[in-house]
């Protein structure tokens, strides 16, 4: 067993100060010795049989003895045994034998996960390296020897439930885990109470219930986002429905640690971490859906603030009709997308669709002739056909050196996510003049402020006029209930359909502004947003509001909803 180097060190640092009789100064030195830049003191060697979790978790107590970083200390225990340091796992395909015959609560208990198996032997990851015993049971359960590698507890624990939630033992227990109650968030209260240190925490059977009924409750009410709130004296869940936040119940404070914990295990976030912001996603499977979990963390004065961005794959509407595109307005943009070159831009505030339009658009197109490559951040939709990039600055990958990467690729049509600066803005402007059909989306407010926008950023007027073939902007109204009419009242009280809102789903509403000669011979000379929207109106523009009224008399919305989003 590849191992081996570490259980002669292991069995002396772990077991023995334990004789009855009490080690002499002799032994102490030469237990010492063998942690080299890890060694623990004479005193601390002493003390350490009579320190709680000893027997169990050595490396742990270890840790406590010489308050050092878990990092630092592996590296350090890597450097002095030989074995390799990996400070982010990544599980392979052919550790799946780990997760088939090892028990979840041996890896869990243990902090052991499968990573590879070449067929003869199965490299493990490991978080309590001074436990041979445990090793040699793993050797046992698999009937081939292990090779040790050494990793940060977090990573283990997420390669850990990644493992066996493929095996549909961890997450897609969601659909059993409804209906949402007190008792669940009592015996979740519980449970953090008696947890000693934040992994145990995010282990604990009851949080992950609680978590997991969190998630099932905000699919079922179909939320987009979750957000769990710290404030003074009680934690707030609230839910974004139909773009608008409602609370949903408000849990002792005391699971707030529980909560993060859970959900970093979940996203592959360092648990330790809770005083510095951190992103990560995650899916989990419910039946035969699949949602995506974008999951953002920061710090707050009453404690972590959690969001998390759910996207239902199955629910996606990628179809003009279905988010609210008149026929008249989808000619014209069918016409625009079919176009070899030029640029097209969306626009609206965070959260009003675009890019949904956008995969609307791009799936009309004719994907078999023509070479479709998107940068985004995130990748939201999957189409067939089309080559997507995530952006990731880790790395390098930004919306700038993501779209140069792409111009080698011989794309014809390119979605650009969003346009942030001005090196992307020029960078897609001079693709759209070299023979490509560029699609991307722009924070502004109304569709003629687009160009002015262009301009602060720093691409010059003639390049504007030479590449924009069209700008079109929207937002996002609530539907009226067709179940109650908008009432919000059902047969036995609140109608069900909608949760007593009156509202269910959302449709968009357009402005669609084509490129003229007034309107490119205003913009070379730099006219502002409001000449060149009574210019756009001159030469048949119809601004948002014209589109938002024609769906109020289809009885699609209401008066309220419009003044809420556009007045």
């Amino acid at each position: 067993m590849t191992s081996s180097r570490l259980n002669p060190l292991a069995k002396r640092a772990a077991q023995a100060p334990k004789a009855p009789t009490g080690p002499s100064g002799g032994e102490l030195a030469r237990i010492s010795g063998l942690l080299g830049p890890l060694s623990l003191s004479p005193d601390q060697i002493r003390q350490f049989p009579a320190i709680e979790g000893s027997d169990e978790e050595p490396w742990d107590v270890m840790l406590q003895l010489l308050a050092t970083d878990e990092h630092q200390a592996l590296e350090a225990l890597s450097r002095r045994t030989g074995l390799e340091f990996v400070p982010e796992p990544k599980g392979h395909e052919s550790a799946t034998r780990f997760y088939e015959v090892v028990p979840p609560d041996l890896a869990r208990g243990r902090l052991v996960a499968g990573l590879e198996s070449d067929g003869q032997r199965m490299t493990i990851a490991t978080a309590q390296p001074l436990q041979p015993a445990a090793f040699q049971m793993v050797e046992d359960l698999l009937g081939m020897p292990v090779k040790l590698v050494l990793s940060p507890r977090a990573g283990v624990a997420n390669l850990i439930n990644r493992g066996y939630e493929q095996r549909q033992d961890l997450v897609t227990e969601i659909i059993e885990e409804m209906p949402l109650d007190e008792r669940a968030i009592a015996s979740a209260a519980g449970a953090a109470g008696q947890a000693t240190d934040l992994l145990q925490l995010a282990r604990q059977t009851p949080v992950i219930r609680l978590v997991n009924m969190i998630l099932f409750e905000a699919l079922r009410r179909r939320a987009s986002d979750v957000h769990v709130h710290p404030q003074e004296t009680k934690l707030l869940i609230r839910f974004r429905i139909d773009g608008m936040l409602v609370d949903a119940f408000s849990p002792p404070a005391s699971l707030a640690p529980a909560i993060s914990s859970r959900l970093k295990v979940m996203t592959e976030l360092d648990i330790a971490n809770r005083h510095s912001p951190q992103d990560g996603h995650t899916s989990v499977r419910i039946g035969s859906r699949k949602v995506d979990i974008r999951f953002s963390a920061i710090p707050t004065v009453y404690g972590e603030r959690l969001v998390l961005r759910l996207l239902d794959q199955t629910a996606t509407q990628l179809s003009l009709d279905e988010i609210g595109m008149t026929r008249p307005m989808q000619t014209q943009l069918l016409d625009l997308v079919e176009r070899p070159t030029g640029i097209i831009l969306v626009t609206g505030p965070t959260g009003s669709g675009k890019t949904t339009t956008l995969y609307a658009a791009l799936s009309r197109i004719d994907r078999a002739s023509r070479n479709v490559m998107t940068i985004e951040d995130p990748v939201e939709y999957h189409l067939d056909g089309i080559s997507q990039m995530q952006v990731n600055p880790k790395r390098g990958v930004t919306f700038a050196t993501g779209l140069r990467a792409l111009l080698r690729q011989d794309p014809d049509v390119i979605l650009v996510g969003e346009i942030r600066d001005n090196e992307t803005a020029q960078l897609a402007v001079q693709a759209s003049l070299t023979g490509h059909l560029v699609l991307a989306t722009l924070h502004t407010n109304d569709a003629p402020s687009a160009i002015t926008r262009l301009i602060d950023i720093g691409v010059e007027p003639f390049l504007i006029t030479s590449s924009l073939l069209a700008t079109v902007a929207q937002r996002l109204l609530r539907r009226t209930c067709a179940v109650c009419g908008g009432t919000g009242a059902g047969t036995a009280g609140r109608c069900e359909a909608c949760f007593g809102t009156g509202y269910k789903g959302r449709l968009a509403v357009y402005e669609i502004m084509l490129m003229t000669d007034e309107l490119r011979k205003m913009t070379g000379e730099r006219a502002d947003a409001v000449r060149l929207y009574d210019a756009a109106k001159r030469d048949g523009f119809q601004p948002m509001r014209e589109d938002a009224l024609a769906k109020v008399r289809l009885g699609l919305t209401d008066e309220a909803e419009v003044y809420r989003v556009l007045h």
